[in-house]
């Protein structure tokens, strides 16, 4: 029998990584599924669920505090219905405490529960949540938000970059929100390390800092000054379009990231920049099979695409790494077939529940 969906999405014009992947497997399922606004509105609830087999839920949720009891009594009107719920959760440690407190309830409703990488499925299996909710668990592998367009639209920035570059310089880049957690800010001593070696380095955000967080834009800008960089940095702002944003990909010579926990499967913003042909320096996963269920990414660290340090990097190593990236292409991948076989495992693992 053919499964039927409500994928519930928020009303947000800006989306995050979890929002779009709730948008885009709404529209990889095609007509098996409809998409539903997680509001208030009961029987507006009620009349959707009606035509569907199940529910599914990706959380964290947009603007989860106008939100607070929504994701619950959608989850508590399926299960009356008799519908099944299906939960991806992409975060769960790193949720504030008060968030995760919001979500309990719908997750010990959940019929499945599928996890967007397996740190995530280890941290929640440590907690004392997960005693009562369902042990019918699996894994999704994230496909990136973005993909390259067909055409891209000059900006005064991407003007700008393109001139740096024409005039010998390297563009280093970091695609994506700006926040402590991501240590974004470790890109910015990278450019200094750099510049200290004897080479031109500029540096762009292509991203905004994430409100809500006390500071965090002046404590970024007030390192750029004192690693002497600030007037190298261009940090763009929170950009929507997507022939813009690639624009301004396309003048960036190597991505690099360094996260606290090394790269994860859940890092859609290594996999957007990976796929539009760019190197990402990153450094590797804490575990060796935290990228075992995920075809694409590992893909991508064969053709070169992705070139990872290790996991505690220091700054020399790191630079040192974007030098070699600068001077070697990335070998050229299948991106429809890859792409094709990440959204097969999705539909697989959703269909399962």
């Amino acid at each position: 029998m053919t499964k039927r969906y409500l994928v519930f999405i928020s009303e947000a014009a800006r989306t995050c990584g979890v929002e779009e992947f709730s948008r885009l497997l709404a529209g990889r399922l095609g007509v098996r599924a409809q998409t539903h606004v997680l509001d208030y509105r009961i029987w507006r609830l009620f009349g959707a669920l009606k035509n569907v087999d199940a529910a599914v839920l990706n959380f964290p949720v947009v603007a989860w505090k106008k939100k607070l009891l929504s994701p619950t009594l959608c989850a508590l009107v399926a299960r009356f219905m008799r519908r099944d719920v299906v939960v991806v959760l992409h975060e769960w440690l790193a949720l504030d405490w008060k968030r995760r407190i919001v979500l309990a309830p719908a997750l010990v409703l959940a019929s499945r529960i599928l996890f967007s990488a397996p740190e995530i499925a280890a941290e929640f299996a440590e907690t004392r949540l997960s005693s009562f909710v369902t042990r019918r668990r699996g894994m999704v592998p994230i496909p990136p938000n973005l993909l390259p367009p067909s055409e891209l639209r000059q900006t005064p920035h991407s003007e700008a970059l393109r001139e740096q570059r024409r005039n010998g310089r390297l563009i280093l880049g970091q695609f994506g929100s700006i926040y402590p957690k991501k240590q974004s800010t470790a890109v910015l001593q990278v450019a200094a390390e750099l510049i200290a070696q004897g080479h031109d380095v500029g540096i762009v955000f292509a991203g905004s800092f994430i409100k809500g967080m006390d500071n965090v834009e002046e404590q970024f800008f007030d390192l750029a000054r004192k690693c002497g960089v600030a007037d190298r940095l261009l940090v763009t702002g929170y950009i929507a379009d997507e022939s813009t944003l690639f624009a301004i990909f396309e003048q960036i010579d190597v991505f690099c990231y360094l996260f606290p926990e090394g790269l994860t499967s859940r890092r859609g913003s290594v996999l957007a920049a990976a796929l539009f042909g760019k190197p990402v320096v990153v450094n590797a996963p804490a575990s060796a099979k935290a990228l075992d269920h995920h075809d694409l990414f590992r893909r991508l660290i064969e053709t070169h695409a992705i070139r990872m340090v290790p996991t505690n990097a220091d700054i020399p190593t790191v630079a040192s790494a974007v030098l070699q990236a600068a001077e070697d292409k990335p070998n050229k991948l299948d991106l429809v077939a890859g792409l094709e076989t990440v959204w097969r495992q999705i539909v697989l693992a959703v269909d399962a529940a």
